[in-house]
């Protein structure tokens, strides 16, 4: 008889959350409940370090599971309104042809040099996420990278990367992120974004291996567009020079729209600390602008913006039910005790070994608190101190948060930026972990040789 072959297929997105949920749920019933006492400090809510002490349990039970859902939703409302305004903007301004047109010229331009594309956007969205923090905000990108990729002869996943890596290599190293370096070396006692040069190095590194990796997997679909991993859920690449719109002087003024609302929101990010919601207006008020200087009326920009959005509730969505997993270990008095448990085994690790083993606790951490700023906040008082009694720098101990913060953000699933980046782009899950899995594991190896490095020269100034 012929044995059947057995297909394993990977369930909805959707389904994967709600499971991982559940599971954290279940724990809320085992791990002992337990909290840190907490105080205001640069208008920030730390921990206070070895204060951490048991608490009466609060399992979650059926309606708290449940109840969770909405409450992730209405606590995520920011990003989720954010992914509906850039879909809506996006939407008109992609109407009015100029990001095809402007995609057109620019592979005119790079014919036969297709492949240098690659490193250019990485080392561009790596600047953005090293200095500005970069993280939500690429998802406004994600569809002008797939459509460029597409246009190049690659695929979705190639227009993916291009974005969301290069800022996952530039918000990991940091330089001058005021949302996660910053945060952290305020907490730490040492001077604002010290330590520079390491981290710039850092960062050169990972733009090169990021680099080289997404030009080999590039490569080998242009040569062979069957060994894509998502070649079945793309239309197949083609000459289609014929069918691209060519560039007209209404093209140009919506670029430069498009162009004057960026640049406007990176003036005001740097200069006003602008968040989601500012750059939400911003991006707006482009697409509005743009669609009635390309000669559209109001009810076309209204219909166009709405369209847009529509599309975008799968993605917008999928951040709520994420956030989700993080309320039930937050209501279940878990997260506290978790990262008590994990900072404990720091102590007694000898040498660089306890650099590495501070970097493996802060991964580990930021499945529970996916937020950077939320897990400099949460753990950078314990570790600070364990860092002190173990031997380590305290600059030390804030690359080991950052790398650990950082490079997990662009694999898990409690990452809401990544779910919405995936759900835009129309990659799934699975197809996304087995392309990023080996470059996960080279990204991983590079924090540990940083941090025997930082360990060795005494990373400082202290």
């Amino acid at each position: 008889m012929e044995k059947k072959k057995f297909n394993f297929k990977i369930p909805h997105t959707y389904v994967l959350l709600i499971s991982v949920m559940l599971i954290m749920a279940a724990l809320t019933w085992i791990i002992p409940a337990g909290q840190f006492d907490r105080i205001e400090q640069a208008g920030r809510t730390i921990a206070v370090p070895g204060s951490w002490h048991s608490v009466d349990a609060n399992p979650q039970g059926f309606f708290a599971i449940i109840n969770s859902i909405p409450r992730g939703l209405l606590e995520s409302a920011e990003i989720s309104f954010f992914i509906f305004l850039i879909g809506g903007a996006f939407t008109v301004i992609n109407e009015t042809g100029t990001v095809e047109a402007l995609i057109y010229k620019l592979s005119q331009k790079m014919a036969g040099r297709e492949i240098l594309v690659i490193p250019i956007f990485l080392f561009i969205f790596g600047i953005a996420g090293a200095t500005l923090g970069f993280s939500e905000e690429t998802i406004v990108f994600i569809p002008m990278g797939i459509s460029l990729a597409l246009a190049l002869g690659y695929d979705s996943i190639v227009g993916m990367s291009i974005i969301a890596s290069g800022a996952a290599i530039g918000f990991s190293a940091g330089f001058l992120n005021p949302f996660a370096v910053g945060v952290a070396q305020g907490i730490a006692e040492l001077p604002t974004f010290s330590g520079m040069g390491l981290r710039i190095i850092l960062f050169i590194v990972l733009w090169i291996v990021t680099s080289i990796y997404i030009m080999r997997y590039a490569t080998m679909i242009k040569k062979d567009h069957t060994k894509s991993l998502v070649y079945d859920g793309i239309p197949k690449n083609k000459d289609t020079s014929d069918e691209f719109i060519k560039m007209n002087k209404r093209h140009i003024i919506v670029g430069l729209i498009f162009l004057g609302g960026i640049l406007t929101i990176a003036f005001g990010v740097i200069q006003y600390g602008w968040y989601i919601q500012e750059i939400g207006a911003i991006f707006m008020i482009t697409g509005i602008i743009a669609g009635f200087s390309y000669g559209y009326g109001p009810s076309k920009v209204a219909d166009l913006f709405v369209l847009g959005a529509k599309e975008m509730i799968f993605a917008a969505l999928i951040v709520g039910v994420a956030r989700s997993i993080v309320i039930v270990m937050e209501d279940g008095l878990i997260i506290d005790t978790i990262v008590n448990g994990l900072a404990g085994t720091v102590e007694g690790v000898p040498g660089a070994f306890s650099a590495i083993a501070m970097y493996m606790i802060q991964i580990l951490i930021n499945f529970v608190i996916p937020s950077g700023t939320g897990q400099a906040a949460a753990t950078m008082p314990i570790m600070v101190p364990l860092a002190d009694a173990v031997g380590l720098t305290r600059q030390t101990a804030v690359m080991a948060y950052q790398l650990g913060a950082g490079f997990m953000d662009s694999i898990m699933l409690t990452s809401g930026v990544l779910m919405a980046q995936l759900s835009i782009a129309k990659i799934p899950y699975n197809k996304w972990v087995r392309y990023l899995g080996p470059l996960m594991i080279i990204w991983l190896l590079i924090g540990v040789v940083f941090l025997v490095i930082a360990y060795y020269t005494n990373y400082g100034p202290f």
